[in-house]
């Protein structure tokens, strides 16, 4: 195996690749990442090689041990990566060659690098599909927390951030939550879809050599292999899938990120953010600035970007492996960087955030939050509901001209607008009373806040 006729593929070739093609067509200072999972993979393809026959005991055990030796080198940083050597795959095997001789040459039977990269990038993206749901969970466990210490805290609510009806902080952070849970599923639904074994399928058709796929796939830890060789080694569906489900995930963590940020300034004030979590200015110096959120917030649109080079990476590709492929690690990788960083940013942060209860209380108080309190009121009085609501509508005028909220005004004055107003209307336009009234599954009541994160809980339990 020669570098300068380029390795495996040589013998066809009367001159080695120009320097610069084979830099630009080389992918090992990306791909080397995936090195472990190689040799995990390769150590499967050479125990299944010597079931079958096709190897020794003696070259599996050779070959093996060889391998593990070369992952300890990379653990320590001393394997020594190669351009010329194209790819993370060639790398590993030309050093296992070097190490055990003409047997290492063997390991590749019955297998292609087609059929090679596209195990180790599954098996790579399904530890890193692991890693992340971990995180997810940690996540989801410090909003539930968060949320069950801040169930009776009464904010704003908001369409087109204006202030809607009031609603409780702990309620608020559920709706997080439920965004969090929907992104889990559908990583986990993911991974299921992703553990097949295209190990087997070769270049393109499969091998002539008597290999046993049901063997490695066990041995890999996959649910089964693949059931055609040609979309096997073609197939980069879990890749967009899962840059899918990253791009949702890193929506919805945007989303989040705008509130925080709202929430952290001077003009709503309703949060404090740990300072580890914030920067300052160079020349400002009361600022205290929520980079963290931001930066999550920026980072969505790479993440997006990901996702459009995929599916443009794979839209006019023929069966079957295309160099094309190649392109498809880099996004990837960074998605699953930026995924794992924003997840631990927020899960980190999340259950430090300290709630200013009563800054949220007094913006709850303005803006007329419980005027559907009122004419729900009326409407339980008997009050036609398109007459209950000109009759608010017009108490919410009369009180922007007084500035005086519903509850502030005397019930003679709110008797001037229906006769069917009575004393106990002050019932259900305190603050308090509103939230408490939406006492049903899914609700903002207090009890219902509460609830719903123990059903949240026992969700994740059973899921873990």
């Amino acid at each position: 195996m020669s570098e300068s006729t380029n390795q495996s593929w040589g013998g066809r070739f009367s001159e080695p690749t120009d320097a610069f093609v084979a830099r630009f067509t080389a992918s090992v200072d990306f791909d080397q990442r995936m090195a472990q999972h190689d040799i995990q993979g390769s150590i499967a393809h050479a125990t299944m090689l010597a079931g079958v026959g096709v190897l020794s005991e003696e070259e599996r055990d050779v070959i093996i041990a060889g391998l593990k030796e070369i992952s300890e080198e990379i653990a320590r940083g001393e394997f020594e990566w190669s351009v010329a050597l194209e790819d993370v795959h060639m790398n590993i095997e030309a050093r296992l060659t070097a190490k055990i001789g003409i047997t290492g040459k063997k390991l590749h039977t019955g297998r292609s690098r087609n059929d090679q990269v596209a195990t180790d990038i599954r098996l790579y993206l399904r530890d890193e599909i692991d890693a992340i749901d971990a995180e997810l969970t940690r996540l989801r466990e410090g909003m539930l927390g968060l949320a069950e210490q801040e169930a009776d805290t009464i904010m704003p609510g908001f369409t087109h951030l204006q202030s809607a009806q009031p609603v409780t902080f702990g309620h608020h952070l559920l709706a997080w939550q439920e965004m969090v849970a929907r992104d889990q599923d559908r990583l986990r639904d993911c991974r299921v879809r992703m553990n097949v074994l295209p190990l087997g399928a070769a270049a393109l058709a499969g091998t002539t050599f008597p290999i046993d796929r049901h063997v490695t796939s066990e041995l890999l830890g996959f649910d089964r292999p693949t059931e055609n060789s040609l979309d096997s080694v073609s197939d980069r569906d879990f890749a967009i899938e899962f840059t899918s489900f990253a791009s949702l995930l890193m929506m919805h963590l945007s989303r989040m990120s705008e509130e925080l940020v709202l929430w952290t300034s001077a003009q709503f004030d309703f949060i404090d953010l740990p300072d580890r979590f914030c920067t300052g200015s160079s020349i400002m110096p009361q600022k205290k600035n929520p980079d963290v959120p931001e930066l999550v917030r920026g980072k969505t649109g790479r993440v997006y970007g990901h996702l459009m080079s995929l599916l443009t990476l794979m839209k006019s590709q023929p069966l079957a492996y295309n160099k094309d492929n190649q392109e498809d690690k880099e996004p990837l990788f960074d998605t699953i960087d930026t995924v794992r960083g924003s997840l631990r940013a927020f899960a980190d942060m999340i259950p430090a955030i300290r709630a200013k209860s009563d800054n949220m209380y007094a913006s709850a108080s303005k803006g007329f939050a419980t005027a559907t309190d009122l004419a729900d009121y009326l409407v339980r009085k008997g009050v036609a509901f398109r007459d209950a609501h000109e009759i608010v509508g017009k108490s919410v005028a009369f009180g922007i001209e007084q500035q005086r909220d519903l509850s502030e005004m005397t019930l003679a004055e709110l008797q001037q607008f229906s006769d069917t107003i009575e004393q106990d209307v002050f019932d259900v336009l305190t603050l308090e009373g509103s939230v408490a009234a939406r006492n049903h599954i899914g609700g903002t009541a207090p009890n219902q806040v509460r609830a719903a994160v123990q059903r949240a809980r026992d969700a994740l339990a059973s899921r873990a």
